[in-house]
Parts: structure tokens; C-alpha cells; sequence
């Protein structure tokens, strides 16, 4: 299996690309990729920074160029509480793999290559969404399901 590295500038097309898997993949999403576009400079910006944004990624064994999975994550900042009181949480999203690359550890390889940025950044909790087909994966990294009482407002 090919080892996860941190995402660069360089891979900021594939990255978009494997978004666009992961979006595919989801009910009632939108297939529209102009955002592409516009997003491309952004990412690529955020990708050459060592800031509280971060991706991780395994190259595609068979396409030289392209990426077999692709995992990203934040870094945010809470008021502490009780059971943390630096406040450091980690979030992560856009969590795909290749259709041609899938059940080969890539996923996982780049989860726990993100786990570990969050650790070595203090975060002592990370939080994420998990589809159905991938709740297995989350589990046995030690994710727990939680009641979530979140609310969305779009602005």
C-alpha cells in the first residue's frame, strides 16, 4: 500500500476531483462542478499553508498524477470546557477514495495521518459525519456515534 502525505498546491486539481467523488456519492447532491473554477486558487492557497487546515492523500497506484484517496480535516477552536480546556477541536470532510482504488487501506491511511496532525496540533476531540457505508471504517478507529443536535443556517 502507497503511504499518505500531506496534500500540496500540486494537488490541489486531484483533490477537488475526489470532492467531486465524494459529493457524487451523496443524496441528493449536485452534480454541478463550475465551483471547480473558482474554488481551485483557494485550495491551493490553503494547501501550501501549515495553518489549521489540512489533507491527506494517497497517490494512485495504476494513474501516475492522480490520487487513490483523499481525507481533509480542521483544526477549530472552542471556549474550553470540562473535558477540554485548550478547546482544540479536530473536523473532518471529504473523505474519498477512487472508485478503482476502493477496499485497498487508503482511507485509512489517511485517516490516521490526520489523527495524527490533530494530535501533535492538541486536539483532544474530532468530530465528523459519517455515510453508512463508511461508519465501519470510523468505528474501528475508536469514532462513537452521538447524538447530534445540529442546525444549519445558510447565509
Amino acid at each position: 500500500m502507497s503511504p499518505a502525505r500531506r496534500a500540496t498546491p500540486d494537488d490541489a486539481a486531484e483533490v477537488l476531483r475526489l470532492r467531486q467523488v465524494m459529493i457524487d456519492s451523496m443524496a441528493r447532491s449536485d452534480p454541478s462542478t463550475a465551483w471547480h473554477a473558482e474554488s481551485l486558487p483557494v485550495l491551493r492557497e490553503r494547501l501550501a499553508k501549515d495553518g489549521s487546515f489540512a489533507a491527506f492523500v494517497v497517490d494512485h497506484p495504476e494513474r501516475p498524477g492522480a490520487l487513490a484517496a483523499l481525507v481533509a480535516g480542521t483544526i477549530e477552536y472552542r471556549i474550553g470546557g470540562a473535558h477540554d480546556p485548550h478547546g482544540t477541536d479536530g473536523y473532518v470532510f471529504s473523505v474519498a477514495t477512487d472508485p478503482d482504488a476502493r477496499r485497498r487501506g487508503y482511507a485509512r491511511a489517511c485517516m490516521g495521518a490526520l489523527l495524527a496532525w490533530f494530535r501533535e496540533r492538541g486536539a483532544r476531540r474530532v468530530r465528523l459525519t459519517a455515510s453508512p457505508e463508511a461508519e465501519p471504517l470510523y468505528r474501528s478507529l475508536g469514532f462513537t456515534p452521538k447524538p447530534d443536535p445540529l442546525l444549519e443556517l445558510r447565509l
